[in-house]
């Protein structure tokens, strides 16, 4: 991902990337996206845009295993987060989904996480603090909630699933308050031109749509010339 993608990917909201995937791959049916409603903690904020450091965690009930055994593995989650090559985002399958109580995400694991140098997180589990939250790190997460309840960390580096969207660690992740999707690693050399294409052919119709006296015949105009251009 060159810096000038990264810059883009920033910018754009995640159903361009979504469209600009099928503009790469030049046909319809993409479909490596999240399924569902999600929250976002920072919606004004720019897209989460990095590759993804994945864990799975629980807090429906307490951990069956030693107290070592978990302090641990904790560890383990974070200097795996930390060390993950930039930029990250941390992907975070909740298994007691659809009925998560505990909320990882709130003031104090998004301010490490960010200091890690994170881009930010996406879950299918909870969040809260959302008035403290910092800047920054935004939270794309299945709920709201209170509690932390039993929150602890099940497994590291690992397959997660979030709303419907398979994801294997260091996939390319663009999310924002639409929800997420993965990149796939083909059409990422193509992937700034798809957009700006995208950009570009969208145009043909908003610009017209906004002239005085449009009509009818101006819009057919405007999309005949639309669908000559897109996939």
């Amino acid at each position: 991902m060159t810096p000038s993608l990264l810059t883009l990917l920033r910018k754009v909201d995640t159903p361009t990337v979504c469209n600009a995937i099928e503009v790469a791959q030049g046909k319809r049916g993409f479909d490596g996206f999240s399924r569902g409603t999600m929250l976002c903690s920072a919606p004004s904020e720019p897209a989460i845009v990095g590759y993804a450091r994945t864990a799975m965690i629980a807090a429906v009930q307490p951990p069956s295993e030693a107290p070592e055994v978990i302090r641990e593995r904790r560890m383990a989650y974070y200097k795996y987060m930390a060390e993950g090559p930039a930029p990250s985002v941390a992907v975070i399958e909740d298994v007691d989904f659809p009925n998560c109580i505990g909320a990882y995400w709130g003031e104090i694991n998004t301010t490490v996480h960010k200091g890690f140098g994170m881009s930010g997180a996406l879950t299918n589990g909870v969040m809260r603090d959302l008035g403290d939250l910092p800047q920054g790190f935004p939270v794309v997460a299945g709920s709201v909630g209170p509690s932390h309840g039993f929150v602890h960390v099940r497994a590291v580096d690992t397959p997660v699933s979030i709303f419907g969207l398979s994801v294997n660690p260091g996939d390319l992740i663009h999310a924002d308050q639409h929800g997420a999707l993965v990149i796939p690693e083909d059409v990422v050399d193509q992937l700034e031109g798809a957009i700006q294409k995208l950009l570009s052919t969208e145009r043909v119709v908003l610009d017209a749509a906004a002239q005085p006296g449009f009509d009818f015949n101006a819009f057919q105009s405007a999309w005949e010339k639309f669908e000559k251009s897109r996939v």
